[in-house]
């Protein structure tokens, strides 16, 4: 979508025009689901939380500077309400601090075949507050003070719950590269290390990315 065609849905949906928010909903449903589905447990919660961000989105279109991305301050709204949705529905466990979230061996491998729908597959049967925290540090780039503040957690559940998030993705990604009688070491000698560098897209390197915020 052009900044001039952009422009003008944003104007008419300042003025309520139904036609206008009908026409942005559909420009950015996939942008707007994929983000929901990261922290839903099913497309059916993603489609109720990305409803909501939409209903945030339109009563809030005023506070939205015209000359930054859209899709940037829309995001931000997805993951905010994915974040409400999340408060709202259930409360974390999870309590255990983990010092040694922070010292992960840099040795830690992620399979290079690993396709985008494998991963995100792969982190949608992840348990919802391992999925959120990984979400948000890993994809958002969120540091663990600000995920404490966003969940009301202290940062060491912060860290503990995003290493066994990555924990448990490994195991998923080891297991999906098995033939029939391999064994984790012959899975293991085809895998291949990811560097720690910051990403900004979802990819596997985001299961090593324990690099300190």
């Amino acid at each position: 979508m052009g900044e001039e065609e952009l422009y003008q849905l944003v104007k008419g949906c300042l003025k309520d025009d139904r036609l206008s928010q009908k026409l942005l909903y559909k420009a950015y449903y996939g942008f707007a689901i994929g983000i929901c589905l990261r922290y839903a447990a099913n497309r059916y919660e993603a489609s109720e939380i990305m409803n909501q961000g939409f209903y945030k989105v339109f009563k809030n279109l005023a506070k939205y500077d015209i000359t930054k991305p859209f899709k940037a301050w829309l995001g931000r709204i997805m993951v905010n309400t994915s974040i409400d949705y999340y408060r709202s529905n259930l409360k974390i466990a999870y309590t255990e601090e983990l010092d040694k979230a922070e010292h992960i061996n840099d040795t830690d491998f992620a399979d290079r075949n690993l396709n985008y729908n494998e991963l995100l597959d792969m982190i949608s049967q992840l348990p919802r507050a391992y999925r959120t925290i990984f979400n948000l540090f890993a994809i958002e780039g969120y540091t663990h003070e600000e995920i404490g503040g966003m969940l009301n957690i202290s940062i060491g559940t912060s860290k503990s719950n995003l290493h066994k998030a990555r924990e448990k993705l490994k195991i998923m990604i080891t297991e999906s590269n098995k033939t029939p009688g391999q064994t984790n070491k012959q899975v293991n000698d085809n895998i291949v290390p990811i560097n720690h560098t910051k990403h900004t897209d979802l990819s596997i390197s985001f299961v090593n990315n324990v690099t300190k915020r």
